[in-house]
């Protein structure tokens, strides 16, 4: 029984030492958003972040000719919201010309409220709109 006692406590402590050399694998998770993409008219709330086309965001997306951002890179008030026009989001079966990342404006194209039809009320990150607590799905 002894020496049965000895190769069990043998073998118990290979176990551990060769537990013990195991290399520990280790959970990572890195985030890296980067830059926002420069598009024309703005781009969608949504990864890829595709840029969005003309028509898409309404007049209040926009300060002075330029984007103000949605997704990931909008540092805007908690409570910014702003009408799209869905005809215009693959999601909804838009199939259209998507311009490219640092493409420029067509010059003639201007953001009038008068010549905007968006229907929905969303706010930075894509969610429908409901009011001030922001909670929108």
């Amino acid at each position: 029984m002894n020496k049965l006692n000895i190769a069990a406590m043998t073998a118990v402590a290979a176990v551990c030492l060769a537990a013990a050399a195991a290399p520990q694998a280790q959970a990572q998770l890195s985030i890296q958003i980067g830059p926002a993409p420069v598009c024309p008219y703005g781009y969608y709330a949504y990864a890829p972040y595709n840029c969005a086309p003309y028509g898409y965001y309404g007049p209040e997306w926009f300060s002075g000719g330029v984007f103000v951002g949605a997704g990931p890179w909008f540092h805007g008030s908690r409570d910014f919201h702003g009408h799209v026009d869905d005809h215009f989001d693959p999601h909804h079966g838009y199939h259209g010309h998507l311009p490219q990342r640092g493409e420029h404006a067509d010059s003639h194209r201007g953001f009038s409220p008068q010549n905007f039809h968006g229907k929905s009320d969303r706010d930075a990150h894509g969610n429908q709109w409901h009011g001030k607590d922001n909670h929108g799905h």
